[in-house]
């Protein structure tokens, strides 16, 4: 059975330790920890997890801006946002990061499983909680209609490779497939190929090789260089 991988990022490690115990009991999850302290977006790229249980205010910066940074860096990544205290401010900005979901906190094991299988099925729960909430809903669709009508540019919500995913790119563009990679970067080829999806989304490439001449006409590499 192919595993959700799933980082739990909070301030709280008795909070941390209570959704391990409340998720124990579900054989398709593995549960990774870190440490508020630690450096965050790094624990991130070293996993690679398939979704981001994150506190909203987490104290090396806040929740909402790490979930944009993830959103920005880490498009394949799904993230569910948990709070304390749900209100509707917080939803509206939660829902202009790109997270996918928005959870209280005591929010019961079985049903943050089933949220969290959800969006690593790439489904919205954050819908059901828009729908609740008509007013959030207005507000939401007020903002959109005044970004279409300043006719925002694109280029403000487009993602950048990190260096890791233009390291992988350049030993693409050398000719190495992804167990290759794997094994002179010394990390899974599952983690590879998590790198590579999240490279075609960003430069909407259609394979390895399109994101390779976009990629060298954008300048995010070298055609002669080695990574």
């Amino acid at each position: 059975m192919e595993k959700i991988v799933v980082l739990v990022i909070d301030r709280q490690s008795f909070f941390r330790a209570g959704v391990r115990q409340a998720l124990s009991a579900q054989a398709d999850l593995e549960l990774l920890d870190t440490s508020p302290g630690e450096d965050l977006l790094g624990q991130i790229e070293a996993n690679f997890p398939n979704v981001v249980l994150l506190d909203i205010d987490v104290p090396s910066m806040s929740g909402l801006e790490l979930c944009r940074k993830m959103v920005r860096y880490y498009p394949s990544i799904r993230i569910i946002m948990l709070t304390p205290d749900p209100n509707d401010e917080q939803l509206f900005e939660v829902i202009k990061t790109g997270a996918v979901a928005y959870l209280d906190k005591n929010t019961p094991g079985k049903e943050l499983a089933d949220r969290i299988r959800q969006a690593y099925r790439g489904e919205y729960p954050i819908n059901d909680s828009l729908t609740a909430r008509p007013k959030v809903a207005e507000h939401v669709l007020r903002q959109f209609q005044s970004m279409v009508s300043m006719g925002r540019a694109m280029e403000d919500v487009a993602a950048p490779l990190t260096a890791r995913e233009r390291q992988i790119l350049s030993y693409i563009a050398e000719g190495n497939s992804n167990k290759q990679i794997a094994h002179i970067l010394q990390i899974s080829e599952q983690t590879i190929k998590n790198h590579v999806s999240a490279i075609l989304r960003k430069l909407n490439a259609n394979d390895r090789a399109h994101a390779v001449v976009l990629a060298i006409r954008q300048g995010l590499i070298s055609a002669e260089e080695g990574p």
